[in-house]
């Protein structure tokens, strides 16, 4: 494999107040885009309703993104990879603005749907850049502490974004909900003008060096789980609102509350995988998805009742809040010469799989039932503790 660089940070042994600002920029951007991607899981029957068309079609809000990241991850990534890092941020950050604010005034589905491509784009690129960043942004000794608060950003959207812009969105409309967040990205947008300093590139990273990495043993573990994983997960939980309305038999209010009780278990289960990661990824990677086929299994038989329900959203919750960490884990542990390598081929194979998982549910939910998407779902994530348990290290 081609030898790459690797970016050493400043020798600084402590990290000036800039740095974490800079951090919490980064942080607040994934949390707009994880909020943006995932938002439409709450308010897919809202968005149906507008356009006159189905929860699965609806569903395609969830699909658009995550295929477009996929592409836009090594595409964008290599094609910018002698431009400032920190211009490439912003940038992103700004289409995401466009893109909410355009979801926010579109009279016709195909310009949601438009929209969407646009923060499929953001998301490729925006992560493959930050989920990396932060051993350029603080002192040596505070990385590991500033990688985890990045990725905090993704339970964070769970447990704060989603529930609320399905408060938002039930109490004003959906439309309100994305016309917020566009003006949320703008903020973001402009506190990184302010905090961020030039990132130039410390080395460009090449199509030639991302084949070349696919061929790893480790990679292709982590590869193989990760698709299973987020294939399983998003199958299931981008439907988790008609299930909770058609079997739980809960109203828009209680949805929001699960919602957050999910997203709150996400948060716990972020820094339990960042611990667990360090030593074992791959144990940790197959311990999530047990839980998360165990969780799905057990909902349209225990999930006829508000509290089944919850109990299993909050495990559901634990698991797949270690799940990002324990991906971009393997990955890095797999290729620790080619950092931003390891970051584009988890984000690609992440959000491909993620708009696979959506697409595949919504056909299903539009022929059977939300009961069936969620068995599916399960046993597609016995199917991933099969995998993890046989590829990679650790």
């Amino acid at each position: 494999m081609p030898q790459l660089r690797t970016a050493v940070p400043a020798p600084a042994s402590r990290t000036p107040l800039r740095g974490w600002l800079a951090v919490g920029s980064v942080t607040a951007g994934l949390f707009a885009i994880v909020t943006v991607e995932i938002l439409p899981i709450g308010l897919l029957p809202s968005i149906g309703r507008s356009f006159d068309v189905t929860d699965g079609t609806a569903g395609l809000t969830m699909t658009m993104p995550g295929f477009l990241a996929a592409l836009s991850a090594p595409l964008v990534t290599t094609a910018t990879s002698r431009v400032d890092r920190r211009t490439m941020l912003c940038a992103f950050m700004a289409l995401l603005a466009a893109a909410n604010l355009l979801a926010a005034a579109a009279p016709a589905y195909w310009l949601v749907l438009v929209s969407r491509v646009m923060v499929g784009v953001t998301i490729g690129g925006f992560w493959s850049i930050a989920a990396g960043l932060a051993v350029r942004l603080v002192a040596p000794g505070s990385a590991a502490r500033a990688t985890a608060v990045i990725f905090s950003a993704v339970p964070l959207g769970s447990v704060l974004g989603v529930p609320a812009g399905t408060f938002v969105g039930e109490a004003a409309g959906w439309r309100t909900a994305f016309g917020a967040l566009g003006v949320l990205s703008l903020c973001v947008w402009g506190a990184m003008l302010a905090v961020l300093r030039p990132l130039p590139p410390e080395q460009a990273l090449r199509v030639a060096v991302l084949r070349e990495s696919v061929r790893g043993r480790g990679v292709r573990g982590a590869l193989w789980t990760t698709v299973v994983v987020v294939l399983a997960h998003f199958g299931a939980y981008t439907y988790v609102t008609p299930f909770l309305g058609e079997v739980t038999g809960v109203g828009p209010d209680l949805v929001t509350v699960f919602l957050l009780a999910y997203g709150a278990a996400g948060i716990a289960g972020n820094f339990v995988g960042g611990a667990a990661v360090a030593r074992r990824p791959r144990a940790g990677f197959v311990t999530a998805a047990g839980l998360i086929a165990c969780a799905t299994l057990l909902l349209p038989v225990l999930g006829d009742r508000p509290v089944g329900a919850v109990v299993l959203l909050v495990v559901w919750g634990i698991a797949y809040g270690a799940v990002p960490v324990c991906s971009q884990a393997w990955f890095a542990a797999a290729l620790p010469r080619a950092p931003e390598a390891a970051s584009v081929l988890f984000t690609a194979s992440f959000q491909a799989t993620l708009s696979l998982g959506a697409l595949a549910g919504g056909a299903v939910l539009d022929r059977t039932s939300s009961s069936t998407v969620m068995v599916l779902g399960g046993l597609t994530a016995v199917l991933a503790v099969a995998v993890g348990a046989r590829r990679g290290p650790g």
